[in-house]
């Protein structure tokens, strides 16, 4: 019974910041990397960071400077804290465990938080 639920998502204008966070169940939180994903119109999903179960993080160049992520195990959440938000930031963001997904056993993707950045 995995459930991802991601939250905080809007509008803001460029240049503005948002805070998004994804609670998670059903899976072993604490012993795996989480990752946010993020899907364009018209564009496939695309891994935008990491942050491995020792805290290490690693970003797409896209987003490097600008977005942190950060974990909670406590609260089984992870977190992605966007600044300097652009238009082409505009998506729908997932958060997920990659090592999970490579599994045949495990495909689940949560239902996603709307973040539109206008000009």
């Amino acid at each position: 019974q995995v459930q991802l639920v991601e939250s905080g998502g809007g509008l803001v204008q460029a240049g503005g910041s948002l805070r998004l966070s994804c609670a998670a169940s059903g899976i072993a939180f604490s012993d795996n990397a989480m990752g946010w994903y993020r899907r364009a119109p018209g564009a496939s999903r695309e891994l935008v960071a990491i942050i491995t179960s020792g805290g290490n993080t690693h970003y797409a160049e896209s987003v490097k400077g600008r977005f942190t992520i950060s974990r909670d195990n406590a609260k089984n959440s992870v977190n992605l804290q966007m600044n300097s938000l652009k238009p082409e930031d505009t998506a729908v963001y997932f958060c997920n465990a990659p090592a999970l997904l490579e599994t045949a056993e495990y495909n689940y993707w949560g239902q996603g938080t709307q973040v539109t950045v206008s000009s």
